[in-house]
């Protein structure tokens, strides 16, 4: 089983909206059996909060139930999880800071890296400040972002017997 950690700033906008998304690519490939999916944010600030209001209505519409809880990442993290993949360099940065070793840094990756569709972008926007169409936009970057991750997952699976 593949175990996948998304992380944002504050685990209310962008990585609950991946995790869930994701768990909706894997339900759909038939694969939710071979992974484990979380999301937690850098900060401790909105512990125990459902995703923004915003980012859940967004969801809604794209037939999304954005629901999980949010949670603060932790060292901890690290030896759970097989991938942490976070949303933006200063969460790169941050998460590179927490990690217990050097090792341990390398099961960190930006997830605009598996995006096909956004050529040059590499980061996730943080969606809070703006408006709803940013929501939307994060939304449907992480819709192809997750495809990509988990085509990446799939083939590693298969090459790795």
């Amino acid at each position: 089983m593949k175990s996948i950690l998304f992380v944002c700033l504050g685990n209310i906008c962008r990585s609950p909206a991946a995790e869930e998304i994701m768990r909706q690519v894997v339900i759909r490939h038939g694969a939710a059996d071979r992974y484990h999916l979380d999301s937690a944010g850098i900060g401790s600030w909105h512990i125990g909060n459902l995703p923004d209001r915003r980012m859940r209505s967004a969801g809604a519409d794209h037939g999304y139930d954005f629901c999980s809880r949010a949670r603060q990442v932790k060292s901890d993290d690290f030896h759970r999880f097989d991938h942490i993949v976070c949303m933006d360099r200063e969460n790169y940065h941050d998460l590179m800071r927490i990690a217990p070793s050097v090792e341990l840094q390398s099961k960190v990756s930006m997830m605009m890296s598996y995006a096909k569709g956004y050529p040059g972008q590499r980061e996730v926007p943080d969606p809070y400040y703006g408006g709803p169409k940013g929501f939307d936009l994060v939304i449907e970057m992480l819709e192809d972002a997750c495809e990509g991750l988990f085509k990446k997952l799939e083939l590693s699976r298969i090459d790795n017997g």
